[in-house]
């Protein structure tokens, strides 16, 4: 479990293809912090460590991995948002993150307001995922309030800080994200899809 609370940046040292898998090495200040078989979120996406050398790390993302999520487009040294797993006792800062990533979406806006700069997503209504005025997402990796939902779209505003820390610094119109849709959201909507008398 996570929070979507970006810990770290890291910086993608290298991808390797082997048969329908990709092993993604990362650089980061916490790699000597980390063990093998501990669950890290890359872009919001929960991957085990398998490897570690110095400052360096690997995970391994399936192929469904690479369906559902962004991470089959990095490329050496692309920034990837970090987050270690929750521990027990801590406080939940952000919001329940499961580090499974339901879709992705894409950029349509950027624009800049007052000290906060606010992005616009949209994403494919189809595969029934929700979102609700004021209602928490996961977008690649990082915990936001939901401004503006609509059916295929939605906006957050993201501070200086969110944004000098994490990823969103590195958008534009046309960049692809991961997005983790609220759980409880999820299972009211396929609650919804049962008939109950």
């Amino acid at each position: 479990m996570f929070t979507g609370i970006v810990e770290e940046l890291g910086i993608v040292v290298s991808t390797e293809k082997e048969q329908s898998n990709l092993h993604i090495t990362m650089q980061s200040s916490i790699s000597s912090e980390l063990k093998i078989d501990q669950s890290v979120a890359h872009n919001g996406v929960c991957l085990t460590v398998v490897a570690i050398n110095g400052d360096n790390y690997t995970v391994t993302a399936i192929k469904e991995t690479l369906d559902k999520t962004n991470l089959g487009l990095l490329k050496k040294g692309d920034l990837v948002n970090l987050e270690r797993a929750m521990k027990l006792g801590d406080r939940l800062d952000g919001h329940i993150v499961q580090g499974h990533v339901d879709q992705t979406a894409t950029c349509t806006k950027i624009e800049e307001a007052d000290g906060s700069t606010f992005f616009t997503f949209n994403y494919d209504p189809s595969l029934k995922n929700i979102t609700i005025e004021k209602g928490s997402i996961t977008v690649s990796g990082t915990s936001l309030t939901v401004i503006n939902a609509k059916k295929n779209e939605f906006t957050v505003a993201i501070i200086p800080y969110t944004y000098e820390h994490t990823i969103f610094k590195t958008f534009q119109e046309g960049s692809i994200v991961n997005l983790e849709f609220d759980v409880l959201g999820k299972y009211i909507a396929k609650l919804n899809e049962y008939k109950y008398v």
